[in-house]
């Protein structure tokens, strides 16, 4: 007999639990697999029409396969709860990592040290990471909060960034294939460094996801984020 799952109440089933985590492990693959070849494109793309936004771009990709292989790396064991402090702090380190990175990158562009040529093929990857990404990122943060793992749902957000990223990108590039405006991008890149930093300091502090604490049995609602234990 089947059990429906209610919103924001963490499952306890050990069946359930177990294919939750295998879950969690195909979308950090699919998630680090797609980020590969993403990386590949938009580095190559951006090396051939000079752009620092491109290859950014491409490094951002880097920094969310680091986190994804986090994640993967904590499920890969039964006892992945025990390895959850350690793939929040490397998640956590990515995010401030990506801020730093698109902070210079964004200052750079605003004083004129970057004139990149348009990009066909950076702004049909910008447009298909707007589709990929998202749901990439619902999934995860879906499957997270069911299972009550930090890391995950901190992965998922960090995945949901590098949506905003390819907004971004695309916005940025089209601007400059269009009208020329070059400013547009480096300030939006410095509104998502402000979010990298925000979301960094909340996955170091373990409050990315909806799971009981050790000293309560009650579950946190969807929307809400726990406290790390002390």
């Amino acid at each position: 007999m089947s059990v429906d799952h209610q919103p924001g109440v963490v499952v306890t089933d050990a069946g359930r639990r177990q294919v939750l985590a295998r879950r969690i492990r195909m979308l950090v693959a699919a998630t680090i697999s797609y980020n590969v070849i993403e990386a590949v494109v938009a580095i190559t793309a951006g090396a051939q029409a000079s752009s620092t936004a491109l290859i950014g771009f491409g490094l951002d990709s880097v920094v969310e396969v680091s986190s994804a292989a986090a994640v993967a790396w904590q499920f890969s064991k039964p006892d992945h709860e025990a390895r959850e402090r350690a793939a929040l702090r490397v998640i956590a380190l990515s995010f401030f990592a990506l801020a730093a990175y698109v902070t210079v990158e964004s200052v750079r562009a605003l004083f004129g040290y970057a004139e990149p040529r348009p990009s066909i093929v950076g702004i049909v990857l910008a447009a298909v990471s707007l589709v990929v990404m998202p749901l990439l990122s619902w999934a995860q943060r879906r499957t997270g909060r069911e299972l009550g793992s930090r890391s995950a749902v901190a992965d998922s957000k960090q995945t949901l960034l590098c949506t905003y990223l390819s907004g971004v990108l695309l916005v940025g590039l089209l601007l400059n294939s269009l009208f020329g405006w070059s400013w547009a991008d480096p300030i939006a890149g410095l509104v998502i460094a402000a979010v990298a930093i925000r979301e960094g300091r909340e996955a170091w502090q373990g409050r990315n996801c909806c799971g009981p604490t050790p000293l309560s049995d009650t579950p946190c609602s969807s929307e809400q984020c726990c406290d790390p234990p002390e």
